[in-house]
């Protein structure tokens, strides 16, 4: 399932707008090739989506479900990314608002709606509600057989979450794609399951079985494309990630491409967590994803940087930096493009 082409879309944004907290709602924004018809923000109503965002959408700012029926909205997707993945009380009374002007719900969020009867008795013939977040079937412990396959399998690592994976694999798959190559982008979080259907949502696997269920996605897909862009989730910088290492070992990749936000010197809100030097986060990524030779050596071969704080020329100073500093390409593949990034997977 995915966000559907011929529906016209809200999406619910509260306070996530110019924050981290908000990264689903605007990658949606972003990416989506959906009929968004208005974006809900109650701290933001009113404002330019273009101005606050720099993403060039030319969408409705509102300040609540209701305000958002002026636009015929048929979906409301749930935009906001919060720790822990619970849905904020205040978030309620919108939801019920939604289901009672004949809207669907999309729920990227931990806590599942579709069950819940006080909803569930709002809904009305042709309502859905498609909680994103649930485990694939038949899962098995992984075996690394991915190793087996021919095709590159590029993985989005970090030095933190929330800072760039998806968007760069999205910018890598698109740019592999207008060279004409047969690539595949595979989802391992709510966004991306939206965005493209097919893939994983991963925090939802138990972790017995995360290894082989993005295994499973891998083998599925490897033998039918030259490349496959792997989503990355979490970090193993973070105290509170697991979800790294199961996607390095069930997707066995060929290529690394680590996604920094430059500036950042902690794990964000835990400031006792210092984000080492970016070459030995690299050697860390290499040293892990080899495992003293359990498994093929594999190695970080560009840079991607999320300078969406910075102006143009510090985010090109930026860049010029963390070239000199690791000696790998390096480029913001947003403000940019990812084409240095795809060449240096293409040599690599």
């Amino acid at each position: 399932m995915r966000l559907s082409l011929n529906q016209s879309i809200a999406i619910l944004l509260h306070e996530g707008m110019t924050s981290v907290g908000g990264k689903t709602g605007l990658s949606i924004l972003r990416y989506s090739e959906a009929n968004i018809v208005a974006a809900i923000d109650r701290t933001s109503a009113g404002q330019s989506l273009a101005e606050l965002t720099g993403i060039q959408r030319d969408v409705p700012i509102v300040a609540s479900v209701m305000a958002s029926l002026e636009y015929q909205p048929q979906v409301l997707v749930i935009g906001i990314a919060p720790g822990g993945g619970d849905i904020p009380d205040d978030y309620w009374r919108e939801l019920k608002d939604a289901l009672v002007a004949g809207m669907s719900i999309v729920n990227g969020l931990h806590t599942p709606l579709a069950n819940i009867p006080e909803l569930k008795q709002l809904l009305k013939p042709g309502q859905l509600i498609w909680d994103v977040r649930k485990e694939p079937p038949n899962l098995s412990i992984a075996s690394g057989m991915a190793r087996t396959l021919s095709c590159r399998r590029v993985l989005t690592v970090a030095t933190d979450m929330a800072v760039g994976k998806m968007s760069t694999s999205l910018e890598l798959h698109w740019a592999a794609k207008l060279r004409g190559m047969a690539s595949k982008f595979l989802p391992t979080g709510q966004t991306g399951l939206m965005l493209a259907g097919d893939g994983v949502a991963l925090d939802a696997v138990r972790i017995d079985f995360a290894a082989g269920a993005v295994e499973q996605m891998v083998m599925r897909f490897g033998k039918n494309y030259d490349i496959l862009h792997i989503e990355g989730q979490g970090s193993l910088l973070h105290p509170g990630s697991t979800a790294t290492l199961p996607l390095i070992r069930g997707s066995q990749p060929t290529q690394l491409i680590l996604v920094h936000r430059p500036g950042q010197i902690h794990i964000r809100k835990h400031a006792h967590v210092p984000i080492p030097a970016l070459p030995e986060v690299i050697q860390l990524y290499e040293s892990v994803a080899r495992a003293a030779g359990a498994f093929a050596p594999v190695s970080v071969v560009g840079i991607a940087l999320n300078t969406a704080h910075l102006d143009d020329d510090a985010a090109t100073d930026a860049i010029s930096q963390v070239q000199a500093e690791t000696g790998l390409p390096c480029t913001d593949p947003i403000r940019f493009n990812a084409g240095i990034l795809l060449d240096a997977v293409m040599g690599g």
